[in-house]
Order: structure tokens, then C-alpha cells, then sequence
């Protein structure tokens, strides 16, 4: 049985230190975001996920859009998205949201998705032609695709991953011990393995990590090595931050200095780039890692 750590009712009372402040979303471009938003009744997983860079990254002219609905078919204790039986997804998905890319003129879109498990090719195709008519209204405009884990239905990974994205990235999120509390449907050995042949299929890729949840320092090297080991080139850590009271506690505020030795070691280790911070999530600053 594994053990896994005990969270004090301390740590849910505990306040956010001062490190972990962020603005509130303002200013022109953030509401020219908004309002197209709105307009293509699109999914963002910046509101989904609540976020605490939308204010930055939209107030930038980018967002992370996520199709495919935004109920999920996965349980995770950390995630603020709905969970529950999707509705049946929007064939016209991806043709809204390549001229929402479009209009919005960004150098770099990132795409991700709720986990679609009820479909036999884990909305695949969905993920080919979003990616595939974003390409053909900007040609310009690089992507990188957020994509969930597939349940070894590698056809189905070969399928999203085949479409001319030039980032595929898949969240490992925690380390292996505490899988059972965080991610109870998914495998640790199985996103390694589709991060391998996502690198085997030529991509450059990336994955990302919650601090805060009671890991020990050691568990994270080790994730880091099996990374290493299994061909990822990105690495992203930021702390994990409780959406609701129904959502597993944090344990632990991660210093700014811990962050900081983390990021050095990842490249000690070998990993290409390592993004570490508090506020760092997924696709924070996703158009610096195209080139890495």
C-alpha cells in the first residue's frame, strides 16, 4: 500500500505568502481577449483552471485554448475543471478557434483539452483538424499542443501529434507516490511512455509539475531523471494552488529559492529547459520553449 502524506487542517488555513500575489486582469488587450472569447464561444483553460497568469498572458494578446468541450471525464483531485459526462463535442470546434487565433494575431497558440475517454480515438481527430486549420489561416504562428493522456491508444496519440505542431507537451503533474490521491485514473509509467514515443515520433516535448502536494525533494529528482530517460526536453514547475475546499490541500508553500534549485538541477540532470516559479503553469511563457 503506498503511503501517502498526512495534510494537517493547518494547511488549509494557512494564508498565501507574499510570493504568490498576482494582479488582477486590466487593460485593453485584456478585454479585446475577452470579448473574442465570448464572441466564438471558445474554452480557455485560463478561466477553467483558474488561472493565476490570465491577467499577464492575456493582457499579452495570447490564451491557452481548450477544446473538446470543457467537462472532462477524469476525477482529479487537483483540477478546478468540471468533471462528468461530456456532451457530445463541436465538429465546427476547429474552424472557430483557428480564426479566433486569427484575429487575435499570436505568434504562438497553445492548445490543450478536457480527457474525452468516452471516445473510441480520445478525440483525436478533433485535435488534428484544430491544429491543422490553425496552420492554414496562420502559417506564420507556432503551436504547441497540450494533450491529455490517451490510455495507451497510441493511434490516437499518433493522430494529435501528427498535424505539424512544433511542441507537444503531456503533464506528468506530481510524482509517482502521490498518483493514487492525485491522479487516481491516470498511470505514471504510461505518461512516460507517451511522452518516449511522442519524442520518438520527432517532436520536441515537454511536460509539466505541481509542487505543494507533500512530495519530498528526492521524488522530484527522481521524476526528473525518469524524464530525462524518456526523451522530454521541457520541463514546467509551479506551485500547486487548491481551487476549491471540495479539491485536495496544500501542504506546503514552495520558496522562490526552491524553485530556483529545482530549475537548476532539472538542467543539471539534462533536461533542455526548466521553467520553475510559484506562478508558473503549463503554457507560461510556452513561446520560449519552440527553439530550445
Amino acid at each position: 500500500m503506498i503511503e501517502l502524506p498526512v495534510i494537517s487542517e493547518e494547511a488549509t488555513r494557512r494564508k498565501k505568502p507574499d510570493w504568490l500575489r498576482v494582479k488582477l486582469p486590466v487593460g485593453k488587450e485584456y478585454a479585446k481577449v475577452r470579448k473574442l472569447v465570448d464572441e466564438h464561444k471558445l474554452h480557455t483553460i485560463c478561466e477553467s483552471g483558474n488561472c493565476p497568469n490570465m491577467g499577464e498572458c492575456w493582457g499579452a494578446g495570447t490564451a491557452t485554448f481548450m477544446i473538446l468541450g470543457n467537462v472532462c471525464t477524469r476525477s482529479c483531485s487537483f483540477c478546478a475543471v468540471a468533471t462528468g459526462r461530456p456532451p457530445e463535442y463541436d465538429t465546427d470546434e476547429p474552424r472557430r478557434v483557428a480564426e479566433a487565433i486569427k484575429l487575435m494575431g499570436v505568434k504562438h497558440a497553445v492548445l490543450t483539452s478536457v480527457n474525452r475517454d468516452e471516445l473510441k480515438d480520445k478525440g483525436a481527430e478533433i485535435w488534428y483538424q484544430t491544429v491543422i486549420q490553425t496552420k492554414e489561416l496562420s502559417p506564420a504562428t507556432t503551436i504547441e499542443t497540450l494533450i491529455p493522456d490517451v490510455k495507451s491508444n497510441w493511434d490516437a496519440l499518433y493522430r494529435m501529434i501528427s498535424a505539424g505542431q512544433e511542441v507537444v507537451s503531456h503533464n506528468v503533474e506530481t510524482v509517482e507516490s502521490l498518483y493514487r490521491r492525485v491522479r487516481p485514473q491516470a498511470k505514471y509509467a504510461r505518461s512516460l511512455e507517451q511522452t518516449k514515443l511522442t519524442k520518438e515520433y520527432g517532436k520536441r516535448t515537454k511536460t509539466g509539475m505541481m509542487l505543494g502536494l507533500g512530495e519530498k525533494k528526492e521524488e522530484v529528482f527522481k521524476v526528473m531523471d525518469d524524464l530525462v530517460d524518456h526523451g522530454c526536453d521541457i520541463l514546467t514547475l509551479g506551485q500547486y494552488l487548491q481551487p476549491t475546499k471540495m479539491h485536495i490541500e496544500v501542504a506546503e508553500f514552495i520558496h522562490p529559492d526552491l524553485f530556483a534549485e529545482y530549475r537548476e538541477e532539472g538542467l543539471a540532470r539534462g533536461l533542455k529547459y526548466v521553467e520553475s516559479g510559484p506562478l508558473v503553469r503549463s503554457s507560461y511563457h510556452a513561446e520560449r520553449h519552440v527553439n530550445v
